[in-house]
């Protein structure tokens, strides 16, 4: 059996996508399930069984010894949740929960990180445990996976095989239910189709243009395929960057939406809110050697054709991958 946590989620439903296409059916999910859009991810996918996550750690000592393998992608993922208290019992507590059961029934452990991790990127965007204490999240939920991935380099029990995914600019199917927190390219489909226009945040750093801020964007298939990677790899435990490790603009990423969609362009620019403007980030960049210094060769989607993909085989319809 193959656990995936946050299954009816964004990247977590597009594993269990990924899983089945690879022939695994024995895969045990685990959500709230409380959201109906979201649980739409799920359906025509092959499940042995759902388990409510307040479920979960209990749910274990029941079955441990069974359990290949888990991808703990679950996780309150809103940065403007401001509850510190809730996002530690929810992204840290519990994860070092599951980590617990993974070193004693010996189960390897692929969990979520993220890239918010990394602040303003005063430190650089390399994967090094060396900078990990040192970084300064701008948001509690920064700092809920911080402090995960701190206590995580700091322990001498481990399970015999674990990995922490830093995920940068995740896009890509099945983000529907994601509301505000949805990508750029999903807001701007919706934008574009709505308006035939895009307004997009004007720089207040005299060193960008208007539009020319830049994200790491990956296209959830790749993120998918780096994790089915990492199931057969189990070995060179460690937290890796998980981007495209290529920034590209935000008006690269708009004119591949009008692209795809056949639509002239016509981008205009708005004022950073004020609320967020000291804390906006004008570029990221996954370091990628680490990755691939273990093995995972296969090239990224690049910008435009992750777009195009998303876009006319999933956005279009409301397609579920």
């Amino acid at each position: 059996m193959i656990v995936v946590t946050g299954a009816a989620g964004f990247i977590g439903s597009c594993l269990v996508r990924k899983l089945n296409d690879e022939g695994f059916k024995h895969v045990i999910v685990v959500d709230k399930f409380e959201n109906e859009q979201k649980n739409k991810n799920l359906e025509g996918k092959h499940i042995l069984q759902q388990i409510d996550r307040d479920h979960f750690i209990d749910w274990l000592d029941t079955v441990g010894d069974k359990v290949e393998f888990i991808f703990h992608l679950g996780a309150r993922t809103d940065t403007t949740e401001f509850d510190q208290e809730l996002l530690n019992q929810l992204n840290t507590e519990y994860t070092k929960a599951v980590w617990n059961k993974c070193i004693e029934y010996q189960i390897p452990l692929v969990y979520a990180s993220s890239a918010a991790t990394y602040g303003l990127g005063e430190l650089g965007y390399q994967d090094e445990d060396s900078i990990i204490p040192d970084l300064k999240p701008l948001n509690p939920y920064g700092i809920s996976k911080n402090e995960l991935d701190k206590w995580v380099l700091q322990q001498e029990k481990t399970p015999f095989f674990w990995a922490g995914l830093k995920f940068f600019n995740v896009y890509g199917p099945n983000e529907y239910h994601k509301g505000r927190m949805a990508s750029v390219i999903f807001h701007a489909f919706n934008q574009i189709q709505a308006t035939d226009g895009m307004k997009l945040f004007r720089s207040h750093n005299p060193e960008f243009k208007d539009g020319e801020q830049q994200r790491d964007f990956v296209y959830v298939k790749d993120v998918v395929d780096v994790c089915y990677f990492l199931m057969h790899h189990r070995k060179d435990s460690g937290i890796y960057n998980l981007g495209s490790g290529k920034a590209r603009t935000f008006k690269d990423l708009t004119k591949a939406v009008f692209k795809a969609l056949g639509k002239d362009e016509n981008i205009s620019f708005i004022d950073t809110p004020e609320d967020i403007r000291d804390k906006y980030q004008y570029f990221t960049e996954a370091d990628m050697n680490k990755l691939k210094s273990i093995g995972f060769t296969q090239e990224f989607h690049e910008l435009e054709d992750g777009v195009k993909d998303y876009v006319n085989s999933y956005l279009i319809d409301s397609k579920i991958f």
